[in-house]
C-alpha cells in the first residue's frame, strides 16, 4: 500500500503543483507564502510516505557501522562527478569565454548545487550570477548557456532511464508505474524546446524586433534594456559551436552519468549492502536513474522525494530490507547535502580572499544581483 501511495504522489505531483501556483492564488503575499511553504509541504509529505512502517532506529544502527574506506571513497567521487560537469560546462562556454578559469566554474556549479539545497531552484540562477561577477561575463549569457546544459541533462538521463528499462531483467514499467509518462513528457519536452531554439535562432530579428515593440509601450530605456538581455541570453542559448566542443561534450556527459552510478555503487559498500546481497554496477545505474526524477520536485536538495524513491528501488527492485534501504537514503543524501553547503562555504571565502588581494569587491548573495556597467 505505502509502495502505491508513493508512486501515485510522484504521478500527480506536476498536478497539484499547478493548482497551487495557477491564477487562482490572486493575493501576492498569499502566492508569496504558498511559494515557500509549498516545497517544505512536499517535503514532509514525500519523507512521511517514505519511512512509515520504517524502524529508523534500526537504520541509524546501520549507519553507525558505516565502513570508513567506502565512505571517503564516496566522497571522492562526488567531488569528480561535479568537477567532470565544471569541465563540460567550460566546453559549453568555450564559444563565450575561452579561458574562463576552472576554480570559478567548479565552485560556481557547487554553489548552485548548495543554494539549492536551502532554495530549491534559486540555485542555478546564483550559479549564473555568481560566475558572471567572478568572470566578468554577462550574466544574462551564463544563464542561457545553463538552460543549454540542462536540456542536456535532461537529454542525458531519459536516455540513461531508457537503458535501465534495457537491462533490467523485468518490465521496469510496471514496477516504476510512471516511469513512462515521465519519459514521454521528457522526450517531449526535449522536442519542443529544440524546435523553439532553432526558430530563436533563425527568426531573432522577428522575436528581438517584436520584444522591443512590446517594452517601447512602457519607454525607450526598457525596451534597450529588453535588447540588450535578448541578446546576450541568445548569445548564451546559442553558445555550444564547433565540432570538437560537441564531441567533448557528449564525452564527459558521458563521464557524468557513470560517475554518479559509480557514487551509488561505492554507496552500497558503505553500509554493506553487498553483504546484504549481490550488488551490481547495473543495479547502480538503474538506482541513479530512477532516483535523480527525485532530484527534480522542487524540494531542498530533493529532499523527501530522493529518499521515497531510493526506497522504492531498492526495496521493491533489488528487494533489500526496508532498514538498510533507508539508512542508504538517509546516509547518502547526508553526506551529499553536507559537502554540497560546505563547498558552497569554502568556495565564496576563498573566492571572496583571492579578489580582496586583486583589490576587487567581494560578491555575496546579495551583491551578485547588482549590476556594473559592462553586465547585463
Amino acid at each position: 500500500m505505502k509502495i502505491y501511495l508513493i508512486q501515485s504522489l510522484l504521478f500527480l505531483f506536476p498536478k497539484g503543483l499547478k493548482l497551487l501556483t495557477s491564477d487562482n492564488v490572486n493575493n501576492n503575499q498569499l502566492a508569496k507564502v504558498v511559494g515557500y511553504t509549498f516545497p517544505i509541504l512536499i517535503t514532509i509529505l514525500f519523507l512521511y510516505f517514505a519511512f512509515r512502517g520504517i524502524n529508523l532506529s534500526e537504520s541509524f544502527l546501520i549507519i553507525a557501522r558505516s565502513a570508513i574506506f567506502p565512505l571517503i571513497l564516496y566522497m571522492i567521487v562526488f567531488f569528480l562527478s561535479h568537477l567532470a560537469r565544471a569541465i563540460r560546462w567550460k566546453y559549453i562556454i568555450y564559444s563565450v569565454k575561452n579561458d574562463v578559469s576552472m576554480f570559478h566554474l567548479f565552485g560556481s556549479v557547487m554553489v548552485s548545487y548548495g543554494v539549492s539545497c536551502v532554495v530549491p531552484r534559486l540555485g542555478e540562477l546564483y550559479r549564473g550570477l555568481f560566475l558572471g561577477k567572478w568572470e566578468g561575463i554577462s550574466r544574462s549569457t551564463i544563464i542561457g548557456t545553463i538552460v543549454v546544459e540542462r536540456i542536456i541533462d535532461i537529454a542525458a538521463f531519459a536516455l540513461a532511464a531508457l537503458i535501465s528499462v534495457s537491462i533490467f531483467q523485468a518490465n521496469l514499467y510496471d514496477k516504476i508505474v510512471w516511469l513512462k509518462t515521465s519519459l514521454i513528457i521528457g522526450f517531449s519536452f526535449i522536442f519542443c524546446f529544440t524546435i523553439f531554439l532553432i526558430f530563436l535562432v533563425k527568426f531573432q530579428e522577428i522575436f528581438r524586433n517584436g520584444l522591443i515593440k512590446i517594452s517601447k509601450k512602457f519607454s525607450d530605456k526598457v525596451a534597450s534594456r529588453v535588447k540588450s538581455i535578448f541578446d546576450t541570453l541568445l548569445n548564451g542559448l546559442s553558445s555550444i559551436k564547433g565540432t570538437k566542443n560537441v564531441i567533448f561534450i557528449v564525452v564527459w556527459t558521458i563521464l557524468i552519468l557513470l560517475l554518479y552510478a559509480l557514487n551509488s555503487y561505492v554507496g552500497f559498500y558503505i553500509l554493506g549492502l553487498d553483504s546484504s546481497g549481490s550488488v551490481t554496477f547495473k543495479m547502480a545505474w538503474i538506482l541513479m536513474t530512477i532516483s535523480s526524477f527525485g532530484v527534480m520536485i522542487p524540494t531542498p536538495g530533493g529532499t523527501g522525494p530522493y529518499h521515497a524513491i531510493s526506497i522504492l528501488v531498492l526495496t521493491q527492485l533489488f528487494l533489500f530490507g526496508n532498514e538498510i534501504s533507508a539508512a542508504y537514503a538517509i546516509l547518502t543524501h547526508f553526506i551529499n547535502y553536507v559537502l554540497f553547503i560546505l563547498s558552497t562555504l569554502f568556495f565564496i571565502y576563498v573566492v571572496n580572499r583571492q579578489r580582496e588581494k586583486k583589490g576587487l569587491q567581494k560578491e555575496t548573495f546579495l551583491s551578485v544581483f547588482n549590476s556594473g556597467k559592462d553586465e547585463k
